[in-house]
């Protein structure tokens, strides 16, 4: 499961580095090379990056990391590529792609929030904090969803849903859901759970919480035991919900790197 490595300090001022480690992103796509390395110090001068740009996200073992965007439009080069960062999954080091998600939500929220959402100002950068301020008082900071997972369980079953996104075969995973304004996570836990596939749960467990930069989730994870009701999916939401007990074959589970995977793995089916 990607987290933050240890030993990682967020920063919000630049360090002074001569060789400065670069994630550049347009829209959600990541600039690589072609052997998936990030560009060097050469490569970032040729795109001519405005200051305004360019955010510190944090150092890690004496080095120091940048994020910055560029408009969609812009073309790589001969050598160079963008990449989704769910196509990253297995390719990157686990320590380079959490690094990298924390980069993508400092990066997009730079550039969806230069414009003031009060009074539509230019906004400014505060000196010594993750914040953007604007003359008439309004401030903006990281944009975090919080979202609840939960894995339902029965017995020695598990409870596995298909999203309606989700091709008929394609990856099934636990159930999730953004909190609505005013809920607890507990609260999203029953709520999602009765809407999406109609059971009652009951003695919610915590498990972990994920950073999950797609694109700016925060998933925290739960086990909960069956407590009642009949799977009835909801159409606009869930394809299809089947309880997987010991011996039966699993359909394919989201990737090792995600909190899903995580929390499946440590409550698969034994018997």
């Amino acid at each position: 499961m990607i987290s933050t490595p240890p030993g990682f300090r967020a920063l919000v001022s630049p360090l002074p580095s001569g060789t400065p480690n670069t994630f550049v992103f347009r829209g959600n796509e990541l600039l690589l090379r072609e052997d998936l390395s990030l560009p060097d110090a050469n490569a970032i001068d040729t795109l001519a990056l405005d200051a305004e740009r360019v955010v510190p996200v944090g150092a890690l073992d004496h080095e120091y990391y940048r994020t910055a965007w560029m408009d969609r439009g812009h073309d790589p080069g001969p050598g160079f590529a963008f990449k989704g960062l769910r196509a990253l999954f297995g390719k990157l080091d686990e320590s380079t792609l959490a690094i990298a998600g924390r980069a993508f939500q400092v990066a997009d929220w730079a550039r969806t929030h230069r414009f003031c959402g009060s009074c539509a100002k230019l906004m400014a950068r505060m000196q010594g904090e993750r914040a953007m301020r604007c003359e008439c008082g309004h401030s903006a900071y990281p944009r975090i969803s919080p979202a609840m997972m939960v894995l339902v369980k029965r017995g020695p079953e598990i409870l596995l849903a298909r999203n309606v996104a989700v091709p008929a075969g394609g990856r099934m995973s636990a159930l999730a859901g953004f909190l609505e304004p005013g809920e607890s996570i507990e609260d999203a836990v029953h709520r999602e759970v009765l809407e999406e596939v109609g059971l009652e749960v009951r003695d919610l467990r915590y498990f972990a919480s994920q950073s999950w930069p797609f694109p700016h989730a925060l998933m925290v994870a739960f086990t909960a035991e069956y407590a009642g009701g009949e799977v009835r999916c909801e159409p606009a939401e869930i394809a299809e919900a089947r309880w997987f007990g010991p011996g039966d074959p699993l359909p394919e589970l989201s990737p090792g790197q995600s909190i899903s995977r995580a929390l499946i793995n440590a409550n698969l089916p034994r018997g």
